[in-house]
């Protein structure tokens, strides 16, 4: 069905003559056959926004419906690939077209001339569900694909068999109840603003390691959570970011770049394929799907880009694996939607932005969680989400900030004034909450021991008391204080700059380890504990700060991850050595 284009607005298009046509179908618009998605109807006049640039159309233009919502192609070949917004990949079109990508391009998201290994895992005969695993491919050394039954089949498998393959060969047939035959090949096709669906979703109780010490035990994000990181420009937003993607605990990290800077993109396909995963050995890039949807490419993609990186999540999920889906930025998305909605004359909101953005940010995080996927095998997997938000000017005050922090239950609040100083990841430990700390603690328990959790409830309460006595050093200095508070001082310094400052250039230091953060914070405040005992029986604070141990505790987080339960065992020995001694000496003075 096709119908003639009667306004053009940007990325806006109305068309009339498309009464048959449905709300977010996707449609082809002109010569060019630009691609685009009805955003609503009314009558026979369809608002379409076209997700590639719309200079040269004009009234008059046909337009042609698919019939098919927005949907994206599953299946082997998305892992190290590098799409838009709407899953077109930027490679393929490259080699199609040149770097110069010109508009109405069709490319086919999955590689369907390259044949794949498939195993089958059942044999004809099998009565299968939606979601039941039927056979295996190994897509990168550390990815296994797992090639389902589609969600909205069940039946019996009369025919299967292993060999090598392309996305569209038949390797399965399927029976339904009612005799249908359906043949089944490596892919599935699923509309991107549905969640795909799962048995059950559980409250996350694992926390995701993702080897930065401000964040794994002060502020911890659990395997199935939600986090955002908001921040004024140059404090850090992406950094944090990438250092979450390479280092993070889980199967598959899905990044995408919704609207940020070019040259930050830039970076992430210029490290991942050299950086070395700390689990496998392998590149980063054997486990990362990426979208680029850059602040110069055309806006109503940059909306489609989330979507289309939570729905490849939720695949990754429903085959039992832990994904982190890594959003750069949601402000950025959110500007994109206000485009749109005042292109399309909508009442605007607060700030312009349109009434319904937090029911579309709720929509994007409520698809994370940590999940019972479907099939009859009891398949658990997670999906983590983690969302940029650079508001401007840093003000938190924004709507996008302000409906963000409503929704998410961790907030890594980055402080551009840390980040002027160089304290990297400049999280500020004021500002920032986790709401998994309760869900987390038997965790941490059981594998920690319950000194951790105890650990960081004394190192938080020394960085509180820090900020309360800093106000009066500033009236008073800092000699004016007692022994007790200029030790307070010292210690939360200790557990700033020893702790939670990390050097991402430093191998060592770029990845901490769980049991590595806990034996660290504890020799701080056993540092802490011992000359508040020796400052008790007169000992100078003085020659406390002064000792030898004091200077190895602060680069401690710098030696070698084999050789650190050994060194760290012997600066405690030392340190107590030398606390006790000069405690002795000070009882003797007294």
């Amino acid at each position: 069905m096709s119908g003639k284009i009667v306004k053009v607005s940007g990325p806006l298009v109305v068309a009339t003559g498309l009464k048959d046509a449905n709300m977010a179908d996707v449609v082809r618009v002109g010569e060019q056959r630009l691609i685009g998605e009805i955003l609503n109807m009314n009558g026979d006049a369809a608002s379409i926004q076209v997700y590639e640039e719309t200079s040269g159309l004009g009234p008059g233009a046909v337009v042609e419906t698919t019939g098919a919502p927005m949907s994206v192609e599953l299946g082997p070949g998305m892992i190290e690939g590098i799409y838009d917004g709407i899953q077109r990949p930027l490679e393929k079109i490259v080699e199609k077209v040149g770097a110069c990508i010109t508009r109405g391009v069709e490319v086919p998201a999955l590689d369907h001339e390259k044949k794949w290994e498939f195993t089958a895992t059942v044999t004809p005969g099998t009565k299968v569900v939606g979601g039941d695993i039927i056979g295996t491919v190994p897509e990168t050394p550390v990815v296994l694909h797992k090639i389902m039954v589609p969600p909205n089949l069940s039946g019996t498998i009369t025919d299967i068999k292993s060999g090598s393959f392309n996305v569209t060969e038949t390797i399965a047939t399927l029976t339904k109840d009612d005799g249908t035959q359906v043949p089944l090949t490596m892919t599935q096709r699923w509309p991107v603003r549905t969640g795909r669906p799962y048995q059950h979703k559980y409250p996350p109780v694992k926390p995701l390691c993702s080897g930065q010490r401000v964040i794994d035990t002060m502020f911890p994000i659990a395997k199935g959570g939600t986090a955002a990181v908001p921040g004024p420009f140059g404090s850090g937003k992406t950094v944090v970011q990438h250092q979450l993607a390479k280092w993070s605990d889980v199967d598959i990290v899905i990044y995408i770049g919704c609207g940020e800077r070019g040259n930050e993109m830039t970076d992430v396909l210029r490290e991942f394929p050299e950086l070395k995963d700390p689990r496998t050995g392998e590149t980063l890039m054997k486990r990362t799907v990426l979208i680029a949807n850059t602040s110069d490419m055309p806006v109503a993609a940059r909306e489609a880009s989330v979507y289309t990186g939570i729905t490849i999540a939720e695949y990754f999920r429903d085959m039992g694996y832990d994904v982190a889906v890594i959003a750069d930025s949601t402000a950025r998305w959110a500007e994109a939607l206000r485009e749109m909605s005042g292109r399309l004359e909508e009442m605007p909101g607060e700030e312009g932005y349109p009434a319904y953005l937090a029911s579309r940010l709720a929509q994007f995080y409520e698809r994370a969680g940590s999940v019972e996927c479907i099939g009859s095998d009891e398949r658990r997997g997670s999906l983590t989400a983690v969302g940029a938000v650079s508001p401007p000017g840093g003000d938190l005050s924004a709507p996008v900030s302000q409906a963000t922090m409503r929704i998410v239950k961790v907030f890594w609040a980055l402080d551009a004034q840390l980040a002027y100083k160089r304290h990297f990841p400049a999280i500020n430990w004021l500002n920032s909450y986790s709401l998994y700390l309760d869900s987390l603690k038997p965790w941490f328990d059981e594998n920690l021991g319950k000194e951790f959790m105890e650990d960081r409830t004394k190192a938080m309460r020394l960085l509180q008391s820090e900020a309360s006595l800093n106000e009066i050093v500033q009236l008073v200095g800092k000699d004016a204080l007692s022994p007790a508070d200029q030790l307070t001082l010292e210690a939360a310094r200790m557990v700033r700059e020893d702790f939670l400052q990390q050097n991402a250039f430093v191998d060592v230091d770029g990845f901490s380890s769980y049991d590595r953060q806990e034996k660290l914070l504890a020799m701080i405040l056993r540092y802490d504990e011992l000359c508040r005992a020796a400052i008790e029986k007169g000992a100078p604070t003085a020659k406390l700060f002064a000792i030898p141990a004091r200077e190895k505790i602060g680069r401690a987080k710098s030696v070698e991850v084999d050789e650190y339960p050994k060194v760290y065992e012997e600066i405690v020995r030392e340190m107590e050595a030398e606390i006790q001694a000069i405690a002795e000496q000070g009882g003797e003075d007294q």
